[in-house]
């Protein structure tokens, strides 16, 4: 189970590139929302991000205690959901879709309040959290800007 853990928590193990893993996990994001689009279901966009959402706080806590860290690196999971809620439900092209790629990278990064206190939750279940709560603030930022600008970004 170790080892689907370790699979599931790095994205197919592309958690482990050496350079901006967490850019390659919410690129990993990025692709799956264009597939997920395709589908043209809410049910199936939503499903498939509260699945991966409770998937990835169980590979997240067995991947903590296999690397003796909180939050590692190689774990990517965390923004390969984090890009599908910060694009959930929003009729973006592809350039909404890079903005939004875009805005999610940077709240991730500086972690606006409250997003940094929800790492603090136990286990992988912090992991999860602080990139969720960034990925609404994508999601809530995206609303406004295709708001004041529909033409260029859906």
């Amino acid at each position: 189970m170790r080892q689907l853990a370790l699979l599931i928590s790095t994205v197919g193990y592309l958690g482990y590139v050496p350079v901006a893993p967490g850019t390659v996990g919410s690129l990993i994001g990025l692709a799956l929302f264009f597939f997920l689009q395709g589908t043209e279901s809410t049910v199936v966009e939503l499903g498939t991000i509260v699945a991966l959402f409770v998937v990835g706080v169980w590979s997240s806590t067995v991947a903590e205690k296999y690397f003796n860290r909180v939050d590692p690196a190689p774990v990517v999971i965390d923004e390969t959901v984090g890009m599908l809620i910060t694009l959930a439900f929003l009729p973006v092209n592809f350039l909404g879709a890079f903005v939004g790629f875009l805005i999610f990278r940077v709240l991730d990064v500086t972690k606006p309040f409250p997003v940094a206190r929800l790492e603090r939750l136990p286990r992988g279940l912090g992991v999860m959290a602080d990139d969720g709560m960034a990925a609404v603030y994508g999601n809530l930022i995206m609303r406004g800007l295709l708001a004041v600008a529909p033409n260029w970004l859906s």
